[in-house]
């Protein structure tokens, strides 16, 4: 989506509800909003192909798997240069540990968030897989005592106004 999409009110609304509720009926959610279903499943249609929803999941508690350790992850490269950038990028993808990766503005180069069973698991991660990606020059960790806030589904509210 390169431009940014005109969103009335009706629009902020269903986007608003479905992030409440993804598995809403398209009754229920037209109910919400004050229009018929055909007139409702048109607009989330639309807000789909648009690319302002980008699609519906379920959030699972990574710890009922047994993954209860999150991580912190901030990588320097050896070299800041465009290969170099892409081939760690290209072998973090393919870790299953690393939830998410960011490339950073500045040092260090790239923030990732790792979920892992224990620190042991950590140890193992860090040594058997980040470590030996090509020129990884420095890892520091920060393992997450508590989490305080979460919005796994997206923007405040407030961001859609």
């Amino acid at each position: 989506m390169g431009k940014k999409l005109q969103l009335d009110e009706i629009d902020r609304e269903i986007v608003l509800q479905l992030r409440k509720d993804g598995r809403m009926s398209n009754a229920d959610l037209a109910r919400h909003v004050s229009l018929s279903a055909p007139a409702c499943l048109r607009r989330v249609k639309h807000l789909e192909d648009s690319g302002v929803i980008r699609g519906y999941r379920a959030v699972i508690d990574p710890a009922a798997f047994g993954h209860s350790l999150e991580v912190f992850v901030w990588v320097d490269l050896d070299a800041s240069n465009r290969e170099a950038m892409l081939a760690f990028e290209d072998r973090v993808s393919q870790m299953e540990e690393v939830v998410e990766c960011h490339r950073v503005f500045g040092r260090p180069d790239f923030f990732m968030r790792v979920l892992v069973r224990d620190p042991a698991d950590y140890e193992d991660f860090l040594t058997n897989k980040l470590i030996g990606v090509p020129l990884v020059l420095r890892v520091t960790s920060t393992p997450s005592l508590k989490k305080i806030k979460t919005e796994d589904h997206g923007w405040s509210e407030g961001a859609l106004g």
